[in-house]
């Protein structure tokens, strides 16, 4: 039987070889002490990023108040740092090529905790925008280099878990940081909230910079490494040059695996920015605390999603790897989402929306199914991330970027959206139109896992 690393196709190319793009050589080189202490930092750190994005949601009247501004904008801006997140690897993954990823990371976290104190400080609506975007600004690139991370050093069979691990964190934040946010608008004054950003954010650059190490990419291990000082300016301007993420799109199973993602974006943001619009007024909940508290639910589910999507990713990997005598596929991981895309995600979507509009189940069903809606979400997330951080090695950042651009932009019109859109139609109708969304999704993913073909046809080579 052939090796692991020996049987893997990618899939750009059916004359290239199987071998040399697909090495681990880094995951030998460092001890599991290390390789998970590295694993736990980038996990905090898109903690961290993520908590940034959604820490306002359940103090946005309490902010809009104190900024004489008023919900619908703050729900706006937030959808400006949600864009400026998703476009953030545009800057922060080119300076990685030229200074390093380990120093470009480090930078990146160094901003968003300055940034984090100006958010704090800020006397009144411009600055507290321009804060919160530049923030945002450092967003997905920690978990685009989280993922190229895990890649490099991990083994293919235990990447899933890995990035599972990690997804915790980048989802944790997401449903944590309402939480929080409710007990210190209860309890302080809203800066409180950004103050424990800043602290949050120091404490992820100080391991960054001790025990991050600078970890050579699969790819680069390849080639001759290129000094800083040989690098001329037109160079560094090819670095910058978005094309090379932007063509990404032109290769199908890159586009529909990133659209997959930015369907169940929209769900993600559009549960976490309406709680408190449809939770409140319909159980007479008074107090942010209480709120706050509901979004554990969906936290709970995100947790459960990663550790449990984590490992049927892995078992699915290796169930196909016996089914094809030794050969390993990218796409084969994605099988284990079909699961997520066409019961788990569209009973619960259903179930949540038509609970709360029709008024039946009390509080207890639509807790129930937020937690239910998280499992399937990152469920499904799993595998469709760990699959764009192998699908083509040789360009791992850049589909991992693409990605996350897409599905920043679906979360970001969600987070602008939903709120006027249940106004307009009511929460049942929102999601059940959120649910035809994850339908859609899964119908792409059944035809990138079943119908594509497993090398060469599908791939873009401009």
């Amino acid at each position: 039987m052939p090796s692991l690393s020996q049987s893997f196709h990618f899939g750009t190319d059916s004359k290239s070889p199987p071998t040399s793009a697909d090495r681990t050589s880094n995951a030998p080189e460092l001890s599991s002490q290390r390789r998970y202490l590295i694993l736990f930092i980038v996990s905090w750190n898109t903690l961290v990023i993520t908590f940034l994005s959604t820490s306002l949601l359940v103090a946005t009247p309490e902010i809009a108040l104190d900024l004489k501004t008023t919900s619908e904008i703050l729900n706006v801006t937030n959808s400006g740092v949600l864009l400026a997140m998703g476009f953030s690897s545009l800057i922060w993954s080119p300076l990685a090529e030229i200074i390093s990823r380990r120093y470009s990371y480090t930078a990146a976290i160094l901003v968003t905790f300055a940034a984090s104190i100006g958010t704090a400080v800020a006397p009144d609506m411009k600055t507290f925008t321009a804060m919160r975007v530049l923030s945002g600004i450092t967003g997905t690139y920690f978990m685009v280099a989280g993922q190229t991370i895990i890649a490099d050093i991990f083994i293919p069979v235990a990447r899933g878990r890995a990035t599972g691990f990690m997804q915790v964190g980048s989802v944790a934040g997401t449903a944590v940081g309402p939480c929080i946010s409710g007990v210190i608008i209860t309890f302080s004054h809203w800066r409180s909230i950004y103050w424990l950003q800043v602290a949050m954010s120091g404490l992820g650059l100080i391991l960054t910079i001790v025990f991050i190490p600078n970890i050579q990419s699969e790819v680069r291990q390849l080639h001759e490494e290129i000094s800083l000082k040989d690098i001329s300016a037109s160079e560094v301007l090819r670095r910058f040059n978005p094309t090379k993420i932007f063509k990404q799109f032109l290769r199908p199973q890159v586009f529909l695996a990133d659209l997959c993602c930015g369907f169940l974006a929209v769900t993600q943001y559009g549960l976490l920015t309406a709680i408190r619009h449809i939770i409140n007024p319909r159980f007479n909940l008074t107090t942010p605390l209480i709120s706050g508290l509901f979004y554990l639910a969906p936290g709970l589910g995100f947790v459960i999603g990663c550790l449990v999507g984590g490992r049927l990713s892995d078992r699915t990997v290796k169930r196909y790897i016996v089914k094809r005598d030794g050969l390993r596929l990218p796409k084969d991981r994605l099988n284990s989402g079909i699961l997520y895309f066409f019961t788990i995600l569209p009973v619960s979507m259903l179930l949540f929306g038509w609970c709360l509009d029709k008024r039946f189940g009390g509080l207890v069903l639509p807790i129930v199914m937020a937690c239910w809606i998280g499992i399937g979400l990152i469920g499904a997330w799993n595998g469709l991330n760990t699959y764009n951080a192998e699908v083509i090695p040789a360009e791992r950042s850049e589909v991992v970027c693409s990605k996350y651009i897409l599905q920043y932009i679906f979360a970001a019109a969600a987070t602008a959206a939903v709120v006027p859109m249940i106004n307009a139609i009511g929460v049942g109708w929102s999601f059940t139109i959120f649910t035809v969304l994850k339908l859609m999704g899964g119908g792409l993913l059944f035809v990138i896992a079943r119908l594509a073909p497993d090398t060469g046809i599908w791939a873009y080579t401009g």
